[in-house]
């Protein structure tokens, strides 16, 4: 493989299985906590490459280390869990997979966040290492992660043995495809993906007759006030110097127009990049709720139920700044500044068990043609699709080469002889 600045050389010895491994796994996509096919995939290819493969971790979590030598200890991680949504990529690999969901419901599945292409990526750079592995020194963690997309994967593996298998990493490193163009390579540091937190509101009226709307209090009104009180939060009660974004995707009451029903249910969601903001923006809507059904005369408290959380993602200062020089040397001005992102993550919930710095960055997918197109027509997000949507399916190259690569050379930056 050689050293850093030769890496580029090693890719042609992955790529001939990687194409064919990513259409297999974009073709067979399983919901999370239900990546068994994904994970006896890893698992036998980390087994070939010669690693100490552990399985099972946290439901579906495979672990493979390599060790040689003294040095420091690296920690790789990719995600494998798919989403339940409809391939409409048009690809001719596509999902047609269909599956039983939690609920009893059958649900389409695809890799429609490019997960896929991270577990590609991620093996393929465990052979590259492998295969070099006269070149560094230290101890190699590669770990792959089921349950991304519930929240819980992460914990799950954490809170099951991950910490009795694996030796306490000096740095982690995990990457994510993104719409920005295939090839490129971008780093931010301090919080780069926000605080998510999920919350169900339950409130409740009294029913009734929809023509003696004076007998009832009517908990669709109750709703639809809360609705609107709360697109005040972000713009009235976070400094403009913060960001969050409260989003309420959901409110059912009632099954018929001439029914005033005995309770509403809202979703909401909140993104955030610090503590003091998540905590005081969720303090702010239990606070609305209460007053608005008091003022509605709510015969019974609201109920509050947080789910589906993730922890922020603060890519620590100096690791990510020696990672941004690496990918600058590698990659030249295919390296770029990522920003910070509104999407949100659980991998740091597994360095930061550790007490283990880390660094997140993210891959472009989008064919660079499309984007340079798309640039020029002021339509980047209307020209492609992006992550979740239906249509998505990154190109394979040069997103592939690229996330491979990115890894071997965060990597190397720790382990690579001096």
């Amino acid at each position: 493989m050689g050293r850093v600045s030769d890496i580029a050389s090693g890719i042609a010895a992955v790529r001939s299985w990687q194409e064919d491994l990513y259409r297999d796994l974009h073709s067979h996509p399983e919901l999370s906590h239900r990546e068994q096919r994904t994970a006896g995939i890893v698992a036998h290819r980390l087994d070939a490459f010669g690693y100490d493969v552990h399985t099972g971790i946290g439901g579906t979590g495979v672990v493979g280390l390599l060790r040689n030598g003294d040095g420091p200890t690296v920690l790789l991680r990719a995600d494998m869990d798919a989403l339940p949504v409809r391939e409409a990529s048009g690809v001719p690999y596509a999902s047609t997979v269909t599956t039983t969901n939690s609920a009893g419901q059958e649900v389409p599945v695809a890799h429609a966040c490019g997960h896929d292409m991270h577990v590609t990526c991620l093996l393929g750079a465990a052979q590259l290492l492998a295969d070099g592995a006269d070149e560094w020194q230290g101890t190699l963690v590669t770990l792959f992660q089921p349950a991304e997309k519930t929240g819980d994967g992460a914990r799950g593996m954490v809170d099951d043995s991950l910490r009795d298998v694996v030796p306490k990493p000096d740095v982690a490193f995990a990457q994510h495809v993104l719409p920005a163009p295939a090839g490129h390579v971008g780093t931010h540091a301090g919080p780069v993906l926000s605080a998510a937190d999920s919350m169900r509101v339950t409130v409740y009226g009294r029913g009734g007759h929809g023509s003696m709307p004076q007998a009832t209090i009517d908990p669709v009104l109750l709703a639809s006030m809360i609705v609107v009180r709360l697109q005040g939060v972000v713009s009235r009660e976070v400094a403009p110097t913060e960001t969050a974004v409260l989003t309420v995707g959901s409110l059912h009451a009632g099954t018929k127009s001439n029914i005033i029903p005995e309770s509403a249910t809202l979703e909401l969601n909140v993104r955030t990049y610090s503590e003091q903001t998540r905590s005081d923006v969720l303090d702010a809507i239990r606070r609305i709720v209460a007053a608005e059904c008091a003022a509605s005369g709510s015969p019974r408290d609201p109920e509050f139920e947080l789910f589906d959380r993730f922890p922020l993602t603060d890519n620590d200062a100096d690791t990510t700044a020696r990672v941004a020089a690496a990918f600058a040397d590698h990659f030249g001005d295919r390296a770029v500044p990522m920003g910070r992102q509104t999407a949100s993550e659980d991998f740091s919930d597994v360095p930061t068990a550790f007490g283990t710095p880390y660094s997140y960055w993210g891959i472009g997918c989008t064919d660079p043609d499309l984007w340079q197109r798309a640039v020029a027509a002021g339509r980047v997000s209307q020209d492609f699709p992006v992550n979740h949507s239906p249509a998505f399916a990154p190109v394979i190259q040069p997103t592939c080469d690229a996330g491979t690569e990115a890894l071997v050379v965060a990597a190397l930056t720790w382990l690579a002889r001096s």
